[in-house]
């Protein structure tokens, strides 16, 4: 499906490497594809893929590609579009740009096909979890070309709500931070008990990363596994009750509803005329 069409990137950090990297694996050819950025260091790396056009202002051509990704930071997303939008044609728009909402993209753009898509960083490593919300009418073949431009990098959920994608933020936008800030404890742990750092890092990252392929290829629900785990008065046991005892649940999920409300606070600081 993807191979056949072009693609036009407006912004070419680490997220939009990765989608490239991504449809090239999945044999998109890389002649297909232009990415527009203003710093020439940026552009230099992004040429490194062989036959990757490299821009710093989007011309007729970008215009004119079949696909366009929004991969611009939200603070910048007003200006960077002005210079593109007397340029483009009947394209399917795909925006990263955290907090930039359908309904606003529309309003500036004169254009109704369009996805709103929350990525996050794992892409970088081919196993990225998106989510994607459609503008009213969106077709189904458009949809499926979003969903393929997806899971190039990993895989990806379509919400009904626009305003699910700030939900979607918080939980698996933001959500390597999280594992980060637990690989980060655990590693401290580790140190304050004796452990090397190297041992404490491959100790956390490894339990990590296997715990979340036990739940992935597990019909059961997760709290069930963490039983299995947890044998009363045992080691897992005392871990568990002393987090309950700070009321870290409580506290974690309070934090991802505080993602969701900043994301909602960006889409109307943003959106304003």
């Amino acid at each position: 499906m993807l191979d056949s069409l072009t693609f036009g990137f407006l912004g070419g950090g680490n997220m939009a490497a990765a989608l490239i990297g991504g449809l090239v694996a999945r044999g998109v050819p890389a002649g297909s594809i232009r990415v527009v950025d203003p710093s020439e260091a940026a552009r230099q790396r992004l040429a490194q893929a062989p036959g990757v056009h490299a821009l710093a202002a989007p011309d007729a051509a970008f215009g004119a590609s079949d696909v366009i990704v929004l991969a611009v930071k939200p603070q910048q997303f007003r200006d960077a579009i002005a210079a593109l939008k007397p340029l483009l044609g009947d394209n399917l728009i795909i925006s990263v740009a955290a907090g930039i909402r359908l309904a606003d993209m529309a309003r500036w753009l004169g254009r109704t096909r369009l996805v709103r898509a929350m990525p996050n960083t794992p892409a970088l490593a081919g196993m990225g979890m998106t989510g994607l919300a459609a503008a009213p009418g969106l077709s189904e073949a458009d949809r499926a070309v979003a969903t393929a431009v997806a899971e190039a990098v990993g895989q990806c959920v379509w919400v009904d709500d626009d305003n699910q994608i700030d939900a979607v933020t918080a939980i698996s936008g933001s959500g390597p931070a999280y594992v980060f800030y637990f690989v980060e404890a655990m590693e401290r742990a580790a140190a304050e008990m004796g452990l090397s750092a190297e041992q404490g890092r491959k100790l956390a990252v490894e339990t990590f990363r296997g715990a979340a392929a036990l739940a992935a290829g597990s019909p059961e629900p997760v709290s069930l596994l963490r039983e299995r785990v947890t044998s009363k008065g045992g080691t897992t046991y005392a871990a568990l009750t002393a987090m309950d005892a700070a009321g870290m649940k409580d506290s974690f999920v309070k934090a991802m509803h505080s993602a969701a409300e900043r994301g909602r606070e960006m889409g109307a600081e943003f959106g304003k005329d």
